[in-house]
């Protein structure tokens, strides 16, 4: 039986950070305008992190991407979580009918599940969870990403892979700016922040490279500029009518994050006065779930200072979604992957090419940080 694998309390900062931003968006919107782009796009770009560096594993240690193992795991993470939140949802707003839109409910579960929050011209549903878009992203993305991350690394072009997918990317969207009105209505398109995730996935693949820039002193001012950064940014006032911000802003965030990225993504073990925001960066997938329907949900009730008891209730919701759901899920995710792991160290492997930091004492030629 293998162990889970160990959080690296860094990137829990970091998620806690983010999170912390979108609650205060949803909460003091008139203070904290820019906070739920920033919070947003910084999951965005750590998840193209992440999830790059599994794949590129994968691709370089068994020919191929174990696109099984990929979406099943997936799926225990993130659907059982979802599902909760969906159940406390239908309660609410289907049971006890809090919103007064009780025929809205089995569209919403029904878009949730099938990731389609982001599509334009749907039925989304019930507004009270139409935050979900941001799932859709990252699933749609995650349908296209491993394909190309396997021919990338296969026919080692990941830097022009790289470069496509980010001009496509830029390319579609600056089309959605020209041609769309309003151009508020392409804040949650899927094409819209998927820029991040290309940076961050960028950033893995030339890891190697920008540890040889980004160390020491130098990562540590560079974290330090993409924090104040990324803070300073959530003050400014909601800009979803810019066009400049949807062409530069996630690209901007994406940079600062990875910024605050290679500073902490070491840090195993974060000081005592920030062990509050990395707990809230354990718990930031449920609570992302559960701020946003609650803060409707207190309004409908007649709540007047309805702002800090969402916060607190979203802690507390995401709490129990951890400990009761995210957790036994995860550990049976760890216990149902441990014999696939087991079988496929026998299957063939790439061949590391001459010359490359895989050639030599068996080390491979980006070590993802795969840690979660």
């Amino acid at each position: 039986m293998s162990k889970p694998h160990n959080r690296i309390q860094g990137l829990d900062a970091l998620r806690g950070l983010a999170i912390l931003l979108v609650m205060l968006r949803h909460s003091w919107g008139d203070t904290f305008g820019g906070a739920g782009i920033v919070g947003v796009v910084a999951f965005f770009t750590l998840s193209g992190y992440l999830i790059t560096g599994l794949l590129a594993s994968d691709v370089r240690t068994y020919g191929r991407v174990r696109y099984l193992r990929f979406y099943k795991n997936r799926a225990i993470r993130l659907l059982p979580a979802l599902v909760f939140a969906l159940a406390g949802f239908a309660v609410v707003e289907g049971l006890l009918d809090l919103g007064g839109h009780p025929a809205q409910v089995l569209r919403t579960v029904e878009v949730a599940l099938t990731y389609t929050a982001n599509v334009p011209g749907l039925n989304h549903g019930s507004d009270d969870m139409s935050h979900l878009w941001t799932l859709a992203n990252e699933e749609q993305f995650y349908l296209v990403w491993p394909i190309l991350i396997l021919l990338a690394v296969r026919f080692r072009k990941e830097w022009l892979t790289v470069t496509i997918a980010a001009a496509a990317i830029v390319a579609v969207l600056g089309a959605t700016i020209l041609f769309t009105e309003p151009l508020v209505k392409i804040y949650t398109w899927p094409s819209t922040w998927t820029i991040a995730m290309v940076v961050g996935a960028a950033c893995q693949l030339g890891r190697n490279r920008l540890s040889l820039v980004l160390r020491g002193v130098v990562a540590r001012i560079g974290g330090v500029v993409g924090l104040v950064g990324l803070v300073g940014l959530s003050f400014l006032p909601d800009a979803k009518s810019n066009p400049f911000v949807y062409l530069f802003g996630g690209a901007v965030i994406a940079v600062l994050t990875m910024l605050v990225v290679w500073w902490w993504k070491d840090i195993a073990v974060m000081p005592a006065w920030s062990r509050p925001l990395v707990w809230l960066g354990t718990i930031s997938y449920a609570a992302y779930l559960w701020n946003y329907p609650i803060g409707w949900w207190l309004r409908d009730l007649g709540v007047t200072d309805w702002q800090a008891p969402a916060i607190l209730l979203t802690v507390a919701a995401a709490a129990v979604s951890w400990f009761a759901v995210e957790r036994p899920f995860n550990r049976l995710k760890n216990l149902r992957t441990s014999p696939a792991d087991q079988a496929d160290v026998a299957r063939p492997k790439l061949r590391p090419r001459a010359g490359s930091a895989s050639h030599h004492r068996g080390t491979p030629a980006i070590e993802p940080d795969t840690k979660r």
